[in-house]
């Protein structure tokens, strides 16, 4: 179609009555002709499906055929489509027939001669093809076969699909299904276990005959899928010659069991004569679609906005990829990234590649999906305005348009920025401003004090005076003063204040003054109000907190100190090193300096009655009040069961069993348990998970091999084994907690190391060693656990006696 201007452009001229006729005819007489065109079309797609249907024919053939009987009659290739539509018979011979050409030159209206078809069957086609010339659209084609094939081969539903750009099926009409399953099956993506695509893929029909086989074979159409036993695709048009099919006939059967020969060659003619009117529409819809874009573009150069008309482009498996534009405003050509290009014809995301982040094109899939309109808050951007590049506020709209979008672009000026500004910082600073005039008693608040205060904005604002009454009994005192001092003397009121709202009790704050007069009369009064709920939540959740907090440090103090009090009672510390069985054993107690300070380790050092020596070290898991108590039942056990007799193996095996069945006990706990036989000057010890003594001899230091023995409440069948080891005159044997040598996050190894580094490096005899081997171990780092030393040393004679 062409069109041409009324008048030139630029000039600001009025338009000619003349030649805005003669532009008006031509477009007339151009639109009759593509309408002579098409319906043309229409009559000779018609007669050709007709002439297919009834011989078997391709549709070249039948093109031919109607060509041929047009030249030896006289006639036009339109008139003679009109006189076989008119005439419909039995059908006419086969294209390879040899009386092909004499029933094409046969007179209209005789009857060619019998087909290969039953006359059932030909009868049938016959009626069906004079019903079809009056059929003008898919839907009413899929109702009509309907109709025709219900009584002929038992059909209950009829689907017509065409085959899209992208591959995908579209359905193009239908019948005997309800509107949401056809909703639901509008688009068939061109998946494998399909079987209308894959009908058109391989071009044979698909007979769809066991129902339990063909649903695992292919997804089928349905709901539930059972309610049709058995189905029938075929491609339109079928067989050679007919070129690739680019529709697809569906019928659907209740009844299960399988589609007769005669029923398999029925529907096959029938989708052979639906082949012309199936590809008139497709021609008449692509005509359409082009004669609507270019409508819709005439129409969108008279409107003052950015708007444009976008058709999805869709890939194999029919997912969306882009959009194209069919038509465009000039405003919209700014702000495209090739600003002031045409965009009609051009890709979506190819002019404005940044809103593929942008929430625009989630929206944009999700209204084709849904087919529900869009509507997006403000948002920058920068388009081109006059030739030059300018960041500019705009709201978009995006609205289904049949199979596409309209999407309308609005740009906001500056006032509208201002106010948009505005309510986003009542919005975020949850404030909102109120004013009323005293004079004429009118009041004002926005959007913002009526979300505040939970009140219907078609009820109004309240006035100034009545404005206590939303405080709560409590606060009403003190907001009525802030008000009469408002309206009497125009003082200023910064106030806070509970108000009862349908979503509870907020914390609000009034800040408000007065305009006087000249005589000083206030006359209008004008501020804001703010919700302070949020923050005064956490105001009380931190002082909530903070008592919390001193309640638990005055409960930790007290516990500390109990706990201090109880340890000091029942492990006293020795003030100067003390002799046994012929040892000096110095004793230090280092409580951690964190947590409750004082926890489960301790020491034992006694003469036994034998005259032997009992020298103990455990390690109770915790700091508290129970590791207290835990220690000093083991500490008093230990010894208890030495001195009555029990060999150190079975006392760590009985105090095993002790914290394994004793509801005071607390966890587990870790012990090296020593005797040492004076006579003999032989240390028989065990342990139980602990780390073992190190032995100082010559300067040389050395950990004790560790006999086998795991920690005390850990098993219920325990093993623990003794070793032994001679002391000599001159040796130094230190018995430690854990405290000692452990570093987090080190490996305790280092510390094994470093603990017998510092010892070989202590004078012999030097009776302050521990002290100064405990501030070398320990000075400058924080102490997270107790340390407990037992350090022994065995007396050489040439030593002189340092503590007495």
């Amino acid at each position: 179609m062409t069109s041409e201007h009324a008048t030139p452009p630029g000039t600001g001229a009025a338009p000619d009555l003349e030649t805005l006729s003669k532009a008006v005819a031509n477009q007339r007489a151009e639109m009759d002709r593509l309408l002579d065109r098409a319906a043309t079309s229409a009559v000779l797609e018609r007669a050709k499906g007709a002439v297919m249907a009834l011989t078997g024919c391709s549709a070249d053939e039948a093109r031919e055929a109607l060509v041929q009987r047009a030249k030896s009659r006289g006639h036009s290739l339109l008139e003679e489509c009109w006189i076989t539509l008119g005439g419909l018979g039995p059908p006419l011979p086969a294209a390879d027939d040899p009386g092909l050409a004499e029933a094409a030159a046969a007179p209209a209206g005789t009857v060619p001669p019998a087909a290969p078809a039953s006359d059932d069957v030909s009868a049938a086609l016959t009626r069906l093809a004079k019903v079809l010339v009056r059929v003008g659209s898919p839907q009413d084609l899929a109702r009509c076969l309907l109709e025709h094939l219900a009584p002929d081969v038992g059909a209950d539903a009829v689907l017509l699909y065409s085959k899209l750009s992208s591959g995908a099926l579209e359905l193009a009409g239908h019948a005997g299904i309800d509107a949401i399953l056809a909703a639901q099956w509008r688009q068939v993506p061109p998946l494998a276990g399909m079987a209308a695509p894959d009908t058109l893929r391989s071009g044979e029909p698909r007979w769809l005959e066991d129902f339990e086989r063909d649903s695992q074979r292919y997804l089928l159409i349905g709901d539930p899928p059972g309610r049709w036993r058995s189905r029938a695709w075929l491609p339109v048009p079928e067989g050679a010659g007919g070129g690739t099919a680019e529709f697809c006939l569906g019928v659907l059967r209740r009844r299960a069991g399988p589609f007769s020969p005669a029923a398999r060659d029925h529907l096959r003619a029938v989708a052979r004569l639906c082949a012309g009117l199936l590809r008139t529409y497709g021609v008449r819809r692509e005509a359409a679609t082009a004669a609507d874009a270019g409508t819709v573009q005439r129409v969108l150069d008279t409107l003052p906005v950015a708007a444009m008309l976008l058709t999805p482009l869709r890939g194999a498996s029919g997912e969306v990829r882009d959009l194209r534009i069919d038509a465009a405003t000039g405003q919209a050509a700014g702000l495209a990234a090739r600003g002031g290009e045409t965009l009609a014809g051009r890709r979506f995301l190819e002019c404005f590649p940044a809103l593929a982040g942008e929430p625009l094109w989630p929206a944009c899939l999700n209204a084709l999906a849904t087919g529900e309109p869009y509507e997006g808050e403000p948002f920058a951007h920068q388009g081109v305005v006059a030739g030059a590049a300018e960041l500019s506020m705009y709201s978009v709209r995006v609205v289904p348009l049949g199979g596409g979008l309209m999407l309308t672009w609005v740009r906001h000026d500056s006032s509208d920025r201002q106010e948009q500004r505005l309510a986003d910082l009542q919005r975020l600073g949850n404030l909102g401003w109120a004013n009323w005039n005293l004079v004429t008693h009118e009041a004002g608040w926005s959007t913002q004090v009526f979300a505040i205060f939970g009140r219907d904005p078609v009820r109004g604002p309240v006035r100034l005076g009545d404005l206590p009454a939303l405080a709560q009994p409590e606060d009403r005192p003190e907001v009525d003063r802030a008000v009469e001092g408002l309206l009497r003397h125009g003082r200023p009121c910064d106030v806070p204040f509970r108000s009862r709202t349908p979503l509870g009790v907020r914390h609000v704050r009034f800040v408000a003054e007065a305009a006087t007069d000249a005589g000083g009369t206030p006359v209008e009064v004008h501020g804001f109000v703010q919700d302070l709920t949020a923050r005064r939540r956490v105001e009380l959740a931190l002082v909530e907190s903070e008592r919390a907090m001193l309640t638990q440090h005055d409960v930790l103090r007290a516990e500390r100190t109990l706990a201090a009090r109880l340890q000091h009672a029942l492990l006293p510390l020795p003030e100067e090193p003390v002799r046994l069985s012929g040892l000096r054993v110095e004793v230090a107690y280092l409580p951690a300096q964190a947590g409750v300070h004082v926890g489960g380790d301790w020491f034992s050092a006694i003469e036994l009655p034998d005259g032997d020596a009992l020298l103990v070290v455990g390690d109770v898991a915790g700091h508290s009040v129970d590791a207290v108590a835990t220690m000093a039942q083991l500490r008093f056990a230990a010894k208890g069961m030495v001195i009555t007799g029990s060999s150190l193996t079975g006392a760590l095996t009985r105090l095993n069993t002790l914290l394994l069945h004793s509801r005071d006990s607390h966890g587990t706990a870790s012990m090296v348990l020593g005797r040492y036989e004076r006579r003999r000057h032989r240390l028989v010890w065990a342990q139980a998970g602990h780390p073992p003594p190190l032995l100082v001899r010559d300067g040389t230091a050395r950990y004790l091999d560790r006999p086998r023995g795991m920690l005390l409440g850990a098993s219920t069948a325990p093993a623990y084994e003794e070793d032994e080891c001679v002391l000599r005159p001159g040796d130094r044997l230190i018995l430690y907690t854990d405290g000692l040598v452990e570093r987090p996050p080190e490996n305790i190894d280092l510390g094994l190391e470093r603990l017998a580094r510092a010892a070989a490096a202590a004078p012999r005899a030097d009776t302050g060693s521990l002290g100064r081997l405990l501030t070398a171990l320990l000075e400058g780092r924080e102490r997270r656990d107790d340390v407990c030393v037992l350090d022994i040393r065995v007396p050489h004679p040439d030593d002189a006696d340092t503590d007495g």
